[in-house]
């Protein structure tokens, strides 16, 4: 099926009041699940596996990933839990880790006996995960952006149904760079398979606007220091584009501006570059007028939906994206949304299979596949999403925010179709 076409997108939009009734307001939930070793018997009550990265490269997103997992899980265990049957989260570190996260997965498999997975990040873990995920036939739902899965390297048990990949992200977001800053970009990105999606994504939709590719600078993400790299960006550049991760994300945005002084080219950024941290830092004053990537806005925007309102409330979180009484303590608002939609895309699909255990695996599994699509709702706060059954890959609005004045202001939004691309593969062809 190709999104692409007038019929698909017609046929996928998502329903109004596909789902309905979290009352509004909250305040922040806390522990809401069992965290540690199931107690349960098979059919008392639903197990997922979290593996979160307690450590590691990813330790920021993981907090928050589990502070937000633990958030919505509150509010799914009061309303009943799934089809009558309480809901616990059992978490695991895999500390960012590939190898570590394969054993995380067996360890749900075979000593937890969870139903199914969800909470993965970092797209080297996913790698390595999915495919053992697979084999252990476990249901296994991505927080991720890679693309891998929708283009077709992964298998039947794989999921991603509330956050885009990078190619989607990409594709809508290069002809606005291309328009208004500038057609020779250098890229700057982090080097593994998530930086490798931003690079080759990247370089065709620049391409594809008759722009060029002045340099592809791969840094690792454990890298401390960046000033060895930066010569690499010639002089000729338009705009720079950065994407980065890891435990030095600011010292990668200080030293670039130290690098850069004040004549630089346009900068565009994932927001990846500064996830959890406060923007009021003397040494980002240089980014003034640049521009970031978001999925969800950081800063509570004048068009906030209650929804958006719902959702701070309930993880904790004020109008400026950081902890509420304290204002350093910056969350992941674009990445951690997508377990708490996961949580809640999950219940759907068990929900629809009757689900209370192994043997309806596989009717959760197809439900999970006919889902066309969420209302932007409490359960899903960041907006409206078409999801694709066939590549198990969701598309959703692309925000593009200004760095004005110490915070980041939305200055232009996608549409869902402007998200589209092909598809690469089709897993309902696959046997179970």
């Amino acid at each position: 099926m190709d999104l692409n076409t007038p019929a698909t997108r017609a046929a996928l939009l998502p329903r109004r009041s596909l789902l309905q009734g979290i009352a509004a307001g909250g305040a922040l939930l806390t522990a809401p699940g069992l965290i540690g070793r199931a107690q349960a018997q098979a059919g008392d009550a639903i197990r997922l596996g979290a593996p979160f990265h307690r450590t590691g490269i990813g330790a920021s997103y993981g907090r928050w990933y589990e502070r937000t997992a633990n958030a919505a899980l509150k509010i799914v265990n009061e309303q009943g839990g799934i089809n009558g049957l309480p809901v616990q989260m059992i978490v695991e570190d895999d500390g960012t880790d590939p190898k570590r996260g394969v054993e995380v997965i067996e360890k749900f498999a075979t000593e937890h006996k969870v139903d199914a997975v969800f909470g993965h990040l970092f797209s080297h873990v996913v790698a390595a995960c999915a495919p053992r995920a697979g084999e252990l036939k476990m249901p296994y739902f991505l927080c991720s952006e890679g693309h891998a899965l929708a283009a077709g390297q992964f298998n039947r048990y794989v999921f991603q149904p509330s956050i885009t990949d990078v190619k989607s992200q990409i594709s809508s977001m290069g002809p606005w760079i291309a328009d208004n800053l500038g057609k020779k970009v250098a890229l700057i990105y982090p080097d593994y398979a998530f930086g490798y999606d931003h690079r080759d994504n990247m370089t065709a939709a620049i391409q594809a606007q008759g722009g060029t590719i002045t340099a592809s600078i791969a840094i690792p993400p454990t890298e401390t220091s960046f000033t060895r790299y930066l010569p690499r960006i010639p002089f000729d550049t338009e705009v720079i584009y950065h994407v980065m991760v890891g435990p030095a994300v600011l010292t990668f945005v200080k030293e670039l501006g130290e690098h850069l002084g004040s004549r630089r080219p346009e900068i565009f950024g994932f927001i990846d570059s500064l996830e959890a941290v406060p923007l009021n830092q003397p040494q980002l004053a240089f980014l003034e007028n640049t521009y970031f990537w978001e999925a969800q806005p950081r800063y509570a925007q004048p068009d906030q939906t209650e929804f958006d309102k719902f959702y701070r409330a309930a993880v904790g979180v004020d109008d400026s994206g950081a902890t509420i009484g304290n204002p350093q303590d910056v969350a992941t608002f674009s990445h951690m949304f997508s377990v708490w939609e996961t949580l809640f895309a999950i219940k759907r699909a068990m929900e629809m299979a009757d689900y209370r255990g192994p043997a309806q695996k596989i009717a959760m599994l197809e439900a999970m596949e006919s889902i066309p699509g969420f209302d932007a709702s409490n359960e899903f706060p960041q907006g409206d999403k078409i999801f694709n059954g066939k590549t198990h890959q969701s598309f959703g609005h692309q925000h593009i925010s200004k760095f004005e004045g110490g915070r980041l202001n939305v200055v232009h939004s996608t549409t869902i179709e402007d998200t589209f691309y092909p598809d690469e593969t089709d897993y309902t062809k696959m046997s179970f």
